[in-house]
């Protein structure tokens, strides 16, 4: 159901700044903890595989910043491609995410 098209009384609450930021902070604190497991691990830069994953994480935090960013500015929760409203159930899974599915699968 679409959160515009049903009357007011019928449309899901979506979660408020406060809620959408404690989310966020536990997704940066999970993935700096992962940060910090990996730069702990004992391993060499030269791993490629740990750097691989340093990179992938160092990107989902990137893209929680952004996320954060969007939140201050009133665009979050909008896909960067369509404008559309992101579902809740996709930003519950992945809060820090920019595009809807459809956008996602077609980029």
């Amino acid at each position: 159901m679409a959160y515009d098209a049903a009357p007011p009384e019928l449309r899901p609450q979506r979660p408020g700044s406060h809620e959408i930021r404690q989310r966020l902070e536990h997704e940066r604190g999970s993935r700096l903890a992962q940060l910090r497991s990996l730069t702990g691990s004992g391993q060499t830069v030269d791993d490629h595989l740990m750097s691989t994953q340093k990179e992938a994480v160092t990107k989902v935090l990137r893209e929680i910043e952004d996320a954060f960013a969007r939140l201050d500015d009133g665009t979050y929760g909008s896909c960067l491609r369509c404008g559309e409203a992101i579902p809740e159930e996709r930003l519950e899974i992945l809060p820090y995410t920019h595009h809807c599915v459809g956008c996602r699968r077609s980029a």
